[in-house]
């Protein structure tokens, strides 16, 4: 081992006061996910340990890391020599982790019970119960155990070598859309993806950033507000718009926002189509009818739409030649879990676990006049609009079975 005086050291560093160079449950992308959160203490450990070479000082700062970092294991084999040292997360309420929470907004949930199976039970602005995709995506891969939000006040510089998520709850292709909820923009998230990018190049230089840009998994989620709160919601809108041309709008928008993201050096850019969005509790109740049925001229919106998004993404790929952009479908496999909720060891599918299940969803959500069913695992959804963290385990496992082999 090698002695490190304490004082010298940040409250992470000092962890860390001997290194092996043996560990049975090492893998390579977790050795490099992990030297990413500490790759700005770099120049102060090079000098303490007086190391003859490079390598040394490599492999002793990786095992560091390894052991005494974190406990997140990579569940995801990657090829060799791939690696995805960050994951960086734009869209809506599906993946936003509390950029709303000092927002005056009805899209935000930073209160009880929202995160009740949370991390200590905290209710950090994510709209479920526990953690959401871009959580669990990140954990899959062994990089963290969760996506911080990117205006968490309390987001540390080196959370931002392994990613942050930009989304923001009420978040739409249309700009219409984000003005109804009173959330951040698509492209307000991008700018605020520029300030990123100019905080990591303050941090590990410009070469490491680009790195990190070009091998991170980019992830976007958007589309069900444009349909179910816009489009469907507001009467004004279908006179200005068919539903072809309001679903090619988004298309084409979200086609621009892929091709951006490429402008700015992603290259694994994985971009979701729109849910069931007339299966989900909230649009049952107000639009079902008295059985509370799905709503098909809603599902039927958002498959043109995701035809629609599929053929852009397909065209972009092509153009870019870059492959690794990918249009994902996540309106199969969350139909499936609706429609057969018994087979994934689910009850209820057609109600949420928040209050009546009917219609709670944000403020309607709360500790005060909403009750939380006893078991969150038995639901589909945790409110009348959002999954549980169960069934997003389940989703992105199935999207891994389908897609993972066309991310490298």
């Amino acid at each position: 081992s090698i002695y490190i005086h304490r004082s010298k050291l940040s409250k992470e560093a000092r962890l860390f006061s001997f290194c092996f160079f043996t560990h049975k449950h090492t893998t390579h992308q977790y050795v490099i996910a992990t030297m990413e959160r500490l790759r700005s203490l770099h120049n102060l450990i090079i000098s303490y340990f007086c190391l003859s070479s490079s390598s040394m000082l490599f492999w002793c700062t990786c095992f560091l890391v390894l052991l005494f970092t974190t406990t997140t294991n990579a569940l995801v084999k990657l090829p060799e020599n791939t690696v995805v040292p960050a994951v960086i997360v734009f869209g809506d309420s599906i993946v936003d982790a509390g950029n709303n929470d000092d927002m005056i907004t009805e899209a935000r949930c930073d209160y009880p019970p929202y995160g009740i199976d949370f991390d200590g039970g905290v209710a950090t602005g994510r709209f479920s119960n526990g953690k959401v995709p871009g959580d669990i995506v990140a954990e899959e891969f062994g990089i963290k155990p969760s996506i911080p939000a990117y205006r968490d006040p309390n987001l540390k510089p080196e959370d931002l070598l392994t990613g942050v998520t930009f989304a923001s709850g009420g978040a739409g292709y249309v700009p219409l859309t984000t003005k109804i909820a009173g959330g951040i923009s698509l492209p307000q998230q991008l700018k605020y993806f520029e300030e990123y990018i100019a905080k990591l190049k303050g941090m590990v230089g410009e070469e490491r950033t680009k790195f990190i840009i070009k091998n991170s998994l980019f992830v976007v989620i958007s589309g069900s507000n444009d349909i179910a709160n816009d489009f469907f919601a507001l009467p004004p809108v279908q006179l200005h718009y068919t539903i072809a041309s309001f679903t090619a709008l988004m298309a084409d928008n979200a086609r621009s926002f892929a091709q951006t993201l490429y402008g700015y050096g992603a290259r694994r850019i994985l971009v979701f189509g729109a849910p069931p969005i007339g299966c989900v509790p909230s649009q049952r109740t107000v639009a079902g009818g008295p059985t509370r049925d799905c709503v098909a001229r809603f599902n039927d919106g958002a498959k043109l739409f995701n035809t629609k998004l599929s053929a852009n993404i397909d065209v972009l790929s092509r153009t870019l030649q870059a492959p690794t952009i990918i249009y994902i479908d996540i309106y199969n496999p969350l139909l499936d879990l609706i429609l057969y909720p018994q087979q994934y060891g689910f009850k209820v599918a057609n109600k949420g676990c928040c209050g009546t299940g009917l219609i709670e969803v944000t403020a309607l959500c709360n500790n005060y006049t909403a009750a939380v069913c006893p078991r969150r695992s038995d639901y589909v959804f945790w409110d009348s609009f959002h999954p549980t963290e169960k069934a997003y385990r389940i989703i992105v496992a199935k999207l891994f079975d389908k897609y993972l082999d066309r991310f490298f």
